[in-house]
């Protein structure tokens, strides 16, 4: 959301996290931006303001991401998970800093009729301060990007700031054109050597691309003050670029692998085997220490007999290759996996850039 942001012609201001994994990989790639280590709940709206040097009405916006993990429909799915009082949260801060316009974000599971009560309770947070939207579902796909993923997007807006945006503007944001697998994972190296554990070994050369819309915002269109100095040097003159992580599988295992049919999915791993002609699944992050460490189910390459490297779930999810993760591909994955299409969120923030008043 924040390269969205970014990239759409906002300023990212301040940025709140206390995952310590996350905020560092934030820093990374947004210097420039205040980073504030402490848990959302226990911050007003007044805070944030003091922090920002700002009065209630004059920040431009607030996006966010509440923890989807309690709406979910691959967890437990339960009402009273205390994480969903998050999704509520959101919105106070909404109501008492008053800007302009909110985007929230959750997963479908979000409008199961359960959390009606939630859902009711977050926007009764605003008391009629905003043109709230009706819940939006959209699937990154249909913006440019090569996975299904899909979203909830919640979207409001002061209508004595904002000129008029429709459900029917949102959706008319889609892309005319379609990346699929072949197109995300194109200049990447297939052979990854399961040797490859360490950071320093994950940093390999990837080939130049063609001028496109897509491709142009997987090699640059890079914000001012955006992007860790260090890798975009390393990327622009070298061509190198993070995360290619190597997976030591056993022999039965790679040869189960290469046994399946690209969209194939292994009984055993439960990785699906990706089609080259086809949308990447959504990419699942996996769990905290707090949660069980778990990590999550990664697809097989399509033509190789491994699971995809960190860089090549950027590529699936719309990142570039100058943005950066976490070292470790537990981590890394976390942090991609929690993520929205970055070509998306440009999508439809680019509708906030043009319709907010000067």
């Amino acid at each position: 959301m924040s390269l969205g942001a970014a990239r759409a012609g906002f300023s990212v201001a301040l940025a709140i996290e206390n995952d310590r994994y996350a905020l560092k990989a934030h820093k990374s790639n947004f210097p420039n931006t205040d980073h504030w280590d402490k848990d959302v709940s226990l911050i007003s709206g007044a805070e944030i303001l003091a922090r920002l040097g700002l009065s209630a009405g004059e920040l431009d916006g607030i996006i966010g991401g509440p923890p989807c993990q309690g709406f979910s429909d691959m967890g437990h799915g339960e009402v009273d998970d205390p994480r969903n009082q998050l999704f509520v949260k959101f919105f106070e801060l909404v109501s008492e800093c008053r800007p302009k316009f909110y985007i929230a974000e959750n997963v479908p599971g979000i409008l199961n009729n359960k959390y009606a009560t939630i859902r009711e309770t977050a926007l009764e947070r605003l008391a009629g301060q905003y043109h709230s939207l009706p819940p939006l579902k959209l699937n990154a796909s249909e913006f440019g990007a090569p996975t299904t993923r899909e979203r909830v997007f919640f979207i409001g807006y002061r209508q004595d700031a904002v000129d008029e945006i429709t459900q029917q503007d949102i959706e008319g944001a889609q892309a005319n054109y379609v990346i699929t697998v072949a197109h995300a994972l194109q200049g990447l190296p297939e052979v990854i050597d399961p040797s490859w554990q360490k950071a320093s070994q994950g940093w390999q050369v990837v080939e130049e691309l063609p001028a496109t819309f897509f491709y142009d915002r997987v090699t640059g269109v890079i914000p001012t003050g955006v992007g860790n100095k260090e890798a975009i040097t390393t990327y622009c003159e070298d061509r190198k670029a993070s995360g290619f992580l190597g997976t030591r599988h056993s022999p039965s295992v790679q040869q189960r692998y290469r046994d399946l049919e690209q969209g194939e999915k292994d009984d055993i791993s439960k990785s699906v085997r990706l089609r080259l002609g086809g949308f990447c699944p959504t990419l699942r992050a996996g769990t905290s220490a707090e949660k069980g460490s778990y990590q999550a189910v990664r697809p097989i390459h399509p033509i190789q007999s491994r699971v995809i490297t960190p860089r090549e779930a950027a590529r699936l999810q719309g990142f570039p290759d100058w943005f950066q993760f976490d070292e470790t591909k537990w981590h890394s994955f976390r942090q991609i996996g929690n993520s929205v299409s970055p070509l998306l969120a440009e999508k439809v923030l680019n509708i906030m850039v043009d319709r907010i008043r000067e």
